[in-house]
């Protein structure tokens, strides 16, 4: 199980450092994609399978959702449309293919249950996670729903900037 987990860790770390050099974002979001799934296979590694499932299903659902979400509304038009078709040859899903291959190995093995010498201390269960996240830590969540939501109005104001634009064929300022 140790090598499960510096294996996931050194895909995490791989992926995470390519979402950050890639030089455009739809590559960059499956890079990450990976990344945070790699992310779960640590905890569940690390004896936190329940901190594991809120790592897939809020960190690579909901929040890489709404970043698709955002990019779509941007809609950047013909011109990145015909720039996507140059960027995207095959190699180009190499390095995501191979990185997610390796996790789904990894994750195939941990559910096998191969060589479970996982080190689990105290089960964590929703009701301590919610105390936790509404309790001490009810600050830090809210400034996090604050960002996300900030960042979605940004992006609407981008659009309708841009729209507002092609109807009148002036910038507006």
């Amino acid at each position: 199980m140790i090598n499960l987990f510096y294996i996931a860790a050194l895909v995490a770390i791989i992926a995470t450092v390519l979402a950050i050099t890639r030089h455009h974002a739809v590559h960059a979001l499956l890079y990450l994609i990976v990344s945070l799934l790699a992310v779960a296979l640590v905890f569940f590694t690390l004896g936190a399978p329940f901190v594991a499932a809120l790592e897939v299903i809020i960190y690579a659902g909901a929040i890489l959702v709404l970043f698709l979400f955002v990019m779509m509304m941007l809609n950047l038009g013909q011109d990145a449309k015909e720039q996507e078709r140059e960027w995207q040859p095959l190699r180009i899903w190499i390095g995501p293919a191979l990185l997610s291959c390796i996790l789904l190995a990894l994750i195939i093995h941990a559910i096998m249950g191969e060589g479970s010498a996982s080190v689990v201390t105290e089960e964590v269960g929703p009701k301590a996670v919610g105390s936790l996240l509404f309790g001490p830590y009810m600050i830090a969540a809210e400034l996090g729903a604050f960002l996300l939501m900030a960042g979605v109005v940004g992006a609407s104001h981008l659009r309708r900037r841009e729209f507002q634009s092609e109807i009148t064929g002036k910038e507006e300022s």
